[in-house]
């Protein structure tokens, strides 16, 4: 069971999907723990980053097989959340503080 708001978001994802999202939607994309459901992604939001959630979005994306030379090896499973802010809220990564 995850307990801190640190071990639900690992970090949020920058892409350009992700940035379209954002400013068509208003939604913001992280990339959480794979244990993590809606409740604890939403409440995780909510405390780190001080905005009203409104819908959480997860799925889950599967490890790739890699290859190096001879030998073959898959990454790890991991969760997207799309998490989608109030009317009015505001959640800038990339703008300097």
């Amino acid at each position: 069971m995850i307990k801190v708001a640190q071990d639900v978001i690992v970090r949020p994802l920058i892409t350009e999907k992700g940035t379209r999202l954002k400013e068509a939607g208003n939604q913001v994309v992280f990339q959480v723990s794979v244990n993590a459901n809606k409740v604890q992604i939403r409440r995780a939001v909510e405390e780190l980053f001080g905005v009203k959630v409104t819908e959480v979005r997860t799925m889950k994306q599967a490890g790739k097989w890699k290859r190096r030379g001879l030998f073959y090896g898959k990454r790890p499973a991991w969760k997207k959340a799309v998490v989608r802010l109030a009317a009015g809220a505001k959640l800038d990564f990339l703008s300097a503080q």
